[in-house]
């Protein structure tokens, strides 16, 4: 009796196994990847740097803000490539110019779509606005994002 109580729990542990799926499926997992900058304003990571940028302008923190910023970041176009403005000079340029309050009013903004960045304020997005006033650019640089320019015209 004891035999066959052994056997019919061993056959039924050796069904309910082979009934499982298989662990290893063949099918490929799903890998994460960052999400492209048209997708990027529902982005938590873009939202998180956006607000740490906001506070960083706020507090006028300039070590966070140069860390959020790329090494080439521009500040002012010239009327040819070679009169921009960039890199080294920003934070200087901003106080001569009394141009924190615009850059706070700017980064406050909603950021949208253009090209490869999320711009501010969205009426630059927009090509019926012809838009000629001061704008901030964010783009995904190495797959970090980073604050690359505030410039008018």
């Amino acid at each position: 009796m004891k035999t066959r109580l052994f056997s019919c729990i061993l056959m039924l542990a050796a069904l309910a196994l082979t009934a499982c799926p298989p662990t290893n499926s063949k099918k490929p997992a799903k890998t994460s990847k960052p999400p492209s900058l048209g997708e990027a304003s529902a982005d938590v990571d873009f939202q998180a740097f956006v607000s740490r940028l906001r506070k960083a302008v706020k507090a006028h923190d300039l070590n966070m803000l140069a860390s959020m910023m790329t090494p080439d970041f521009a500040y002012v176009l010239g009327a040819t490539p070679a009169e921009d403005r960039q890199g080294a000079g920003v934070f200087k340029y901003w106080d001569d110019n009394g141009l924190w309050p615009e850059l706070e009013g700017v980064i406050s903004e909603r950021f949208v779509p253009k090209e490869n960045y999320m711009v501010a304020p969205p009426q630059f997005a927009d090509p019926s606005a012809e838009y000629q006033g001061y704008r901030a650019g964010i783009q995904r640089v190495s797959g970090s994002l980073k604050f690359v320019y505030f410039v008018t015209g």
